[in-house]
């Protein structure tokens, strides 16, 4: 990994020194160092510790992946790593809804397509072939259609509903 580090400050004030590879997983930390933007500290204000330590965790394993990734020669050995980075996904993504909401924002914030393809992902798969009541449940959202109103969208939008 390259000796060269970057010092990000979450928005609760915690530091963290990564390597500028991991750092430059993220377009927005890249595109700050790349135009000189950055006075020793890159401050990532919509992103706190907790979630900023998870976002590293995600660029780390998928930098070391790649340099890894470049050693293999044969399929076989390209396939079974593509496997055991698939189910280390599984188990990364195995978080509770508030913390997949908030590192879907930093990843989007961050721009790190990866980890937003990810925690979208996750999100889908919790609604896929729910109603949209169980959806309503599943997210805490409060239904602001009267019983009339949504009526009404169930027509206009059957193939919807099927």
């Amino acid at each position: 990994m390259s000796s060269t580090k970057v010092l990000l400050r979450s928005s609760d004030g915690e530091s963290f020194e990564i390597d500028e590879i991991v750092a430059y997983a993220s377009e927005t930390i890249k595109n700050i160092v790349d135009d000189g933007c950055s006075d020793g500290v890159i401050p990532i204000p919509n992103v706190c510790s907790k979630i900023l330590t998870k976002v590293i965790e995600y660029c780390k394993k998928h930098v070391e992946d790649v340099e890894k990734g470049n050693e293999y020669d044969d399929e076989e050995s390209k396939r079974e790593k593509i496997e055991e980075l698939k189910k280390w996904e599984a188990s990364y993504m195995d978080i509770d809804q508030q913390v997949l909401y908030h590192l879907m924002i930093a990843a989007n914030y961050l721009e790190i397509k990866g980890l937003l393809d990810l925690t979208v992902e996750k999100a889908a798969n919790m609604i896929r072939g729910k109603t949209p009541d169980q959806i309503r449940e599943i997210f805490n959202i409060k239904n602001d259609f009267t019983p009339e109103e949504e009526e009404e969208i169930r027509k206009e939008n059957a193939w919807a509903f099927d």
